[in-house]
């Protein structure tokens, strides 16, 4: 099994309350299943098996994560959780579901 499909199951295993939800679907994004509220993706993992999100820039301060980069470029308010940080992934990605699903109108 490689990395990405580890995440994959990990995301799926620990967001399962939260796919349980009306509002949010699952679906292909960047080459991998993003997770979407209201239509609005909040969270999908990597090629590398690492979780990205959409968080305020203090939270991603404030969590010390690194920045989704993409073609070079830091992507403003998306950060990459390590797998290694895996027993956080559930509270972070409520946290971002509950961000998206904010700033979405």
């Amino acid at each position: 099994m490689d990395a990405r499909t580890r995440g994959r199951e990990r995301l799926a295993e620990a967001t399962a309350d939260l796919i349980a939800r009306p509002d949010v679907s699952v679906g292909r994004m960047f080459g991998s299943e993003g997770y979407s509220v209201r239509g609005k993706l909040f969270a999908f993992v990597e090629g590398g098996g690492d979780l990205v999100v959409k968080l305020p820039e203090e939270r991603i301060a404030e969590l010390a994560l690194a920045p989704m980069v993409m073609r070079g470029r830091p992507m403003r308010e998306w950060a990459v959780v390590p797998s290694a940080r895996g027993d956080e992934w559930a509270t972070i990605a409520g946290d971002a579901l509950a961000f998206v699903d904010e700033i979405t109108p």
